[in-house]
This record gives structure tokens, C-alpha cells and sequence, in this order.
């Protein structure tokens, strides 16, 4: 299993908690990036967003481009997968921008391909919105022009949405991955995560590896499997690898972790409900989930809870061993305060070789 972690740029992943000790700074991802690779993580997920998702949009966040750019040459080891949304980037500018940043880091560089969903956030910015399945029609466009902008020369594309005329693009990205769990590819890995039909068969047929929200090992086994059936329609590509998201409460006893959920998932006062809550319904509605959330799912990031990563720290060992079982080969993590709660896993839960 490889060890994965959010970079908190929202100031955490709480939506009814105002201060989480984890400040949207620069000065702070930094120095937690530093940490995490003296405490043996392998990698980490840079957001994409330009409005606060989780403290509501006027709160700080932090681009994730210029972040990981500067990541990239303050950091040794961490794989930096840096998550990019087609609608908001020209696919062969982004080829450049990649490859340069994949240069800096000395090809750690990795992509969460993100179809958008939130309306509001690309009307503030000036960016036309599709629907659903035409979101998912562009990605498909995108990743062929940079895939093309990066593996040759000369190449040139003609489509719905982007018109690429003998694109040149020197230098390449790095010739080849230098983080844990290489994979033999000389380009980013492109990760990507979505439920409905249209993201899964795009997915299957154009990424390397399928993230997913948070859930139980049985449900997780089971759409693992059913990817691999979709991957198994494009025998010319290498096999997927899978990734989930969890949010972690490691605690000396259960008593004490069901203590931190329920205070971390207490119902605001629906008079002063947080502003992190005000875009609940448009997400519903951007996306197209395989089961309904609740609001109380909704005050964690990402399903973060139904993963199940809260308990002693035995309990959290076995767990990832039933997510391993499944057929899941990375966890991204999410805690609060992220710099105390991943010194606490890393020392429980790790194995030791991680963190010698």
C-alpha cells in the first residue's frame, strides 16, 4: 500500500469547523510536504479549485498550479499529483506547463484529471460551463492533445472543441518516473475518479489508474472489479491501478474516536449553517453520484467517513488491509489538524520500513 495524503489548500477538509490549525499558506503546505517525506509518505493531492469549497468561497485557498510548481523544487521524494480540470486549461498550454514543472521535480509530476462541476465557480472566473456528458466529451478531446503534445512532434489535432495546428513542445516531460511505486511510463500517470457511466468508460479507456470516494471494502472491491472489466475492453493498455480516499481518526480507543466524529459532525445551526454548506445541493446536482449523501457526509470532504479508517490503531491497520484485499493499491488521506493527525498514522499505522 502507498501512503497518500490531501494538501489541506481549502485550510482543511471541515466543513462546520472554522479553524482547523492548518492555514491556506503557502508557508504551511511547505513545511507539511516536509514533513510528510521525513515521515515516509509517498505522495501528495493538490486540489484544483479556484473558490473555497470546504470554508465557503470567499475563503482563502490556494491556486494548485503555481503550489506544485513550487513544490516541485523544495521537495525530494513525494510523488506530486496535482489535480487539473479540462475546462479551465487549453490542453497543449498545459502539455508545456506539465512537462516543465515534471523537469523541476525530476519526473514526479502526476495528473487527477478533474471533469468540473461546480457552475458558479467557472462563472465568477469567466469559463464557459458544460453539461455533464459534454464535460466529459472535452476530457476525452483534452487528454488526447496533451498525450499527443507530449509524445511527439509536430502533431496537430482538429475536434468539437480544440484545434491544435503542428504543435512543438521541447522539453518533454522527464523520460521517466522517479517516485515510489514507479510505473513504466516515461509521461505523467493520469489519474482520474467519477460514478457515472460516461466518466467510467473515459476512465477506463484513457487514464492509468481510477481514484475513488470514500467507501467500504466491499463496495470498493466491487468497482474495482467492474473496472477492470471496462479496462479489459482496451487489451492494448496496461493494467489500472486503484486509489481511495479516507478521512482517519486514529485513536487509543474506539471511545475516543467516536468522540472526534461527533464532534467533527455535529449539525450546525441551520440559522448560521457554515458557508461551506451553501454549495451542497450544486454539487449534488453537478455530479452524477452512485448514492446519496447525507449533510452529515457532507461536513467531510470527499465521503471521507464511509471509508471506515477510524479506530485504534489495529483496527485502522486492518482496514487498509481489507482496502489492500480489495484491490486498491493507494490511500489518500485526510485529517485534522493534518501535521499532528499524520505524525500520529505514520508512527501507529505505517509499516515501520516506511518511516526508518
Amino acid at each position: 500500500m502507498r501512503y497518500g495524503f490531501w494538501l489541506p489548500v481549502f485550510g482543511g477538509w471541515l466543513r462546520n469547523i472554522d479553524d482547523e490549525q492548518m492555514p491556506a499558506t503557502w508557508e504551511y503546505t511547505r513545511a507539511l510536504c516536509e514533513q510528510a517525506e521525513a515521515l515516509g509518505y509517498d505522495l501528495t493531492l493538490i486540489a484544483e479549485l479556484n473558490l473555497n469549497d470546504i470554508k465557503g468561497p470567499e475563503a482563502d485557498s490556494l491556486d494548485a498550479w503555481s503550489t506544485v510548481a513550487a513544490l516541485a523544487a523544495v521537495t525530494r521524494k513525494l510523488e506530486l499529483m496535482v489535480a487539473v480540470r479540462p475546462t479551465f486549461h487549453n490542453p497543449a498550454l498545459l502539455a508545456k506547463q506539465a512537462a516543465n514543472i515534471d523537469r523541476i521535480s525530476g519526473g514526479r509530476l502526476t495528473l487527477n484529471v478533474v471533469s468540473s462541476w461546480w457552475a458558479d465557480e467557472a462563472k465568477k472566473y469567466g469559463i464557459a460551463f458544460d453539461e455533464h456528458d459534454d464535460r466529459y466529451a472535452r476530457t476525452s478531446e483534452w487528454l488526447d492533445v496533451l498525450d499527443n503534445c507530449w509524445s511527439t512532434q509536430h502533431t496537430s489535432h482538429t475536434g468539437r472543441f480544440y484545434n491544435v495546428e503542428d504543435n512543438l513542445l521541447s522539453p518533454k516531460p522527464f523520460p521517466q518516473r522517479t517516485y515510489s511505486g514507479t510505473p513504466n511510463s516515461t509521461r505523467p500517470t493520469l489519474y482520474a475518479g467519477g460514478e457515472s457511466e460516461a466518466a467510467k468508460n473515459l476512465i477506463a479507456s484513457k487514464c492509468d489508474a481510477y481514484l475513488m470516494h470514500g467507501d467500504d471494502p466491499n463496495t470498493i472491491a466491487a468497482k474495482v472489479a467492474d473496472m477492470k472489466q471496462r479496462r479489459a475492453q482496451h487489451p492494448q493498455l496496461p493494467p489500472m491501478t486503484f486509489g481511495v480516499t479516507g478521512y482517519c481518526i486514529v485513536r487509543d480507543s474506539e471511545a475516543e474516536a467516536q468522540r472526534e466524529v461527533d464532534r467533527i459532525t455535529a449539525q450546525p445551526d441551520p440559522t448560521q449553517s457554515p458557508a461551506g454548506f451553501a454549495n451542497f445541493q450544486q454539487w449534488i446536482t453537478g455530479s452524477q453520484l452512485e448514492k446519496k449523501i447525507s449533510l452529515r457526509d457532507y461536513s467531510v470532504s470527499n465521503r471521507g467517513l464511509h471509508s471506515g479508517l477510524i479506530g485504534t490503531p489495529e483496527q485502522v491497520k486492518q482496514r487498509l488491509a481489507d482496502f489492500e484485499g480489495a484491490g486498491c493499491s493507494l490511500v489518500l488521506l485526510q485529517s485534522s489538524p493534518q501535521h499532528t493527525e499524520m505524525a500520529r498514522f505514520a508512527k501507529q499505522v505505517m509499516p515501520a520500513h516506511k518511516t526508518a
